[in-house]
């Protein structure tokens, strides 16, 4: 399995744990706000497996986790049998996913492949095809993803880029209605890049995010803001 990017060291993804990021490529969503365009328009892997593990096995006793993020990671298949090499090597692992894979999430979950997952939460339902980038989308995938997740199966978080082009308090009265009781939710402030699939688009300031947090603090008491 080869990846489009590695970030050898990270404290920030992977909550408690010293950790690397590995990057893949492809998405099936095409969220106008994602930060990682290149890797969803115009993925190129740059770094072959072995590299990676070879990387790994240097780093053990240094590093406690991998973060796996994307693009979106579950579209690749060969990802279960890498990750029986990573877990094999004493790390514990975090998946980024947009729950649109719901069997392959429950598949690594159940083989203990995966020590955490976190799981976009891109809109309301009402709003979510035009927040992911595409005319339409049928919702039962991504919502049996977040049931899966609500079960308690593994550690998990929710999360949401908020964005101003696409986000107002409704959102996330919906959204908290949906993923109600939730261990954790966290808003992510939307901040611009280079790499962004559109462009002109802007996030909210710290008040008006600190608005959005206390109208999910309702449905899910444990909403933490990011980025702000």
């Amino acid at each position: 399995m080869n990846f489009d990017g590695v970030q050898t060291l990270t404290l920030l993804d992977y909550p408690e744990q010293v950790a690397c990021t590995l990057f893949t490529g492809g998405c099936n969503f095409r969220c106008p706000f994602c930060h990682n365009a290149s890797l969803v328009m115009y993925p190129e892997s740059v770094w072959e497996g072995d590299a990676v593990l070879a990387f790994l096995k240097k780093r053990q006793g240094v590093l406690d986790g991998v973060c796996v993020t994307g693009g979106e990671p579950l579209l690749q298949k060969e990802l279960p049998a890498f990750l029986e090499l990573v877990k094999n090597m004493g790390y514990k692992v975090k998946l980024d996913t947009n729950g649109a894979f719901p069997e392959k999430l429950a598949e690594l979950v159940g083989a203990q492949l995966v020590d955490y997952v976190a799981m976009d939460v891109k809109n309301s339902p009402q709003l979510y095809a035009k927040t992911i980038g595409l005319d339409t989308y049928d919702l039962k995938d991504v919502e049996k993803s977040v049931d899966f997740l609500l079960g308690d199966n593994v550690q998990y978080e929710f999360r949401t880029t908020v964005v101003r082009e696409f986000h107002q308090d409704e959102s996330f009265h919906a959204i908290g209605k949906w993923i109600g009781g939730a261990k954790k939710y966290f808003l992510q402030a939307f901040s611009d890049n280079d790499n962004l699939i559109c462009s002109n688009l802007s996030g909210y300031n710290a008040i008006e995010m600190e608005q959005f947090r206390q109208i999910a603090l309702a449905y899910v008491p444990n909403t933490q803001l990011r980025g702000v």
